[in-house]
């Protein structure tokens, strides 16, 4: 299958990650960028059919720069080699439980769940998740949600938290401090024209799980 235009320049700017490489290059990423924010507006708009708190929800204010912050880090290397946007009713600025769409030349994906949180809204999430667990391991144990978003993505501790048991009959749950799911896409899955409307769906899959994570930080 040949290449699709936002990969090639992915990949083209992974091996030329400068300022001149991107400057000459700058019309062919103007124009891709152009045409991911139409699609991830067509995504956004599909998922709003099932989310309403996403309706009025513009894909700039959700899509992240490829200019990176180089201040504090090693890799000084100027530029993102991927395109990605934060979902939420609050665009790409958000500290509950939201999405993540994830094109890049290292790996496609699309996030739900809860990323980073500050220590008393982990702990209050984790209360709730273990005092209502049948609820939530009905949620995301589904056979569905078992095939499409297996396992857990983020981090987790070697060990149970303060508090509890580390042979708590929840210890799998306890022991993360991030509570995300992810489903991997192959590039071929973007050169189907409808894949905004098809990662829309699959992104809804997650809405029953971020609802729950959202009522326990709100509560």
């Amino acid at each position: 299958m040949k290449e699709l235009p936002l990969f090639s320049f992915l990949d083209r700017l992974a091996a030329n990650n400068d300022r001149a490489w991107f400057n000459e290059h700058k019309p062919e990423y103007e124009a891709l960028r152009a045409e991911w924010l139409a699609q991830l507006q067509r995504m956004i708009d599909a998922m709003a059919a099932g989310e309403p708190s996403l309706r009025y929800v513009a894909a700039r204010d959700c899509a992240y720069r490829i200019y990176r912050d180089t201040r504090f880090s090693n890799d000084k290397t100027p530029y993102k080699t991927y395109f990605s946007a934060l979902i939420s009713p609050s665009g790409r600025h958000c500290e509950r439980a939201c999405w993540y769409l994830h094109l890049g030349a290292d790996v496609c994906a699309v996030y739900g769940g809860l990323w980073m949180p500050e220590g008393p809204v982990l702990r209050k999430v984790r209360k709730a998740i273990i005092d209502n667990v049948d609820e939530f391991r009905s949620i995301t144990e589904t056979p569905e949600m078992l095939r499409d978003f297996p396992g857990w993505y983020g981090r987790q501790l070697k060990t149970a938290p303060k508090g509890y048991d580390r042979n708590h009959p929840d210890i799998d749950l306890l022991r993360l401090t991030e509570y995300g799911k992810e489903h991997l896409f192959d590039r071929s899955f973007f050169a189907d024209p409808a894949w905004p409307e098809k990662a829309a769906d699959l992104a809804l899959a997650l809405k029953p799980m971020i609802d729950f994570l959202n009522y326990s930080i709100d509560e």
